[in-house]
């Protein structure tokens, strides 16, 4: 018998493989999460019951046109159906955006360090990453990623808030890099974390898009709708951009308990802005605990805040695990963290402190 193996596209090759917060361990003396950016609240008032209702009917495919769900968001949003498209949370309409826009000798730019799974989804389509580094307050440098572009450029991320930084782009900035950027290259508002910004300078990628054919929001239900469990996010975009999307769209990939459950989330918007503000309230007082203890701490405008440790990362992360609270940490860079429980961010600011003593 031969001994080859399928030949599998060297593209495949050296991907990195996507890192999801560390859970907290069963049974241990770790007892909080704070790794994955995850809503802690449970699900909004009456979503819970919209997906077991649906749950009785799962031997059954889900509308693969997610019908109601569409009709929910084009009024919610003010925009014609035919400009949206669901999928597997945000980053199954990213990886769809790159099936449609870019292939091996195309480039796909994005600042770094941003959302970890940009380098993923563009070397498994063949394209090649321009990373642009972020500047010395953690936020996309627009001049040198405008610079950046070539005739082999694609599309272009901007994270805002930036994932894990936190960081924003404020409305002159991006307006100016949007009118700047060549019309025949695709730009991503990757905007997961839109309801936890507080900055009025900070536009929403909605408004940006509506005279602009280039320009695509990515949202999500996974972080301050509470619904990371289910996989469901979309795409405002242009009638071509939004048609792409359908056809490279996985056939049924959003099950009809995300659909139901995302169409509940969008009528208890009320509840939700609760949750956020509180959140947001949250997110304030860990940030000014870690400054007062003498940490440098980016603003942020999302669930969770950035400390750049460099090769002091790991250490830190440990330190927070053994006090009860899972961080997430990049070698050799920094940590971030989510807002979580309130106890469960003091037990992180404890941990911080004690280890800032150290030092």
């Amino acid at each position: 018998m031969s001994e080859k193996m399928p030949k599998l596209r060297a593209a495949l090759d050296g991907v990195p493989t996507y890192k999801p917060g560390k859970p907290a361990a069963a049974g241990g003396p770790v007892a909080y999460k704070l790794s994955s950016n995850e809503n802690p609240y449970p699900p909004l008032p009456g979503v819970l019951e919209s997906a077991v209702a649906a749950a009785g009917a799962f031997n059954r495919y889900p509308d693969m046109a997610c019908t109601g769900l569409m009709a929910e968001l084009a009024e919610r949003f003010d925009v014609p159906a035919e400009h949206l498209a669901t999928g597997t949370g945000s980053v199954g309409v990213a990886q769809q955006l790159i099936q449609a826009t870019a292939g091996p000798g195309d480039e796909v730019i994005y600042a770094w360090r941003s959302f970890e799974a940009y380098p993923i989804i563009t070397q498994v389509s063949g394209a090649t990453s321009v990373q642009v580094p972020l500047d010395e307050d953690e936020v996309h440098d627009l001049d040198a990623m405008l610079a950046a572009v070539t005739e082999r450029t694609r599309l272009i991320f901007v994270c805002n808030p930036n994932n894990p930084t936190g960081t924003v782009v404020r409305r002159a900035e991006l307006e100016r890099f949007l009118d700047a950027v060549p019309s025949d290259v695709l730009i991503v508002l990757d905007e997961a974390y839109r309801e936890f910004i507080r900055d009025a300078e900070v536009p929403d990628g909605v408004d940006l898009y509506r005279d602009r054919p280039n320009v695509c929001v990515l949202r999500t239900f996974s972080k301050a709708y509470g619904l990371a469990g289910l996989r469901v996010g979309f795409a405002i975009a242009h009638e071509p951009v939004a048609a792409a999307l359908r056809k490279t769209a996985v056939p049924f990939g959003v099950s009809q308990l995300a659909q139901e459950a995302a169409v509940a989330s969008l009528r208890s918007e009320e509840a939700l802005l609760e949750r956020v503000d509180a959140l947001v309230a949250e997110r304030t007082r860990v940030a000014g605990a870690l400054v007062a203890q003498g940490w440098t701490v980016p603003e942020s405008q999302a669930n969770f805040v950035w400390l750049r440790l460099g090769e002091r990362t790991v250490d830190f992360a440990r330190a927070c695990e053994q006090a009860g609270a899972v961080i997430r940490p990049f070698p050799g860079e920094g940590v971030r963290v989510s807002i979580g429980e309130t106890e469960a961010n003091d037990i992180f600011l404890k941990a911080a402190e004690a280890f800032r003593k150290e030092l």
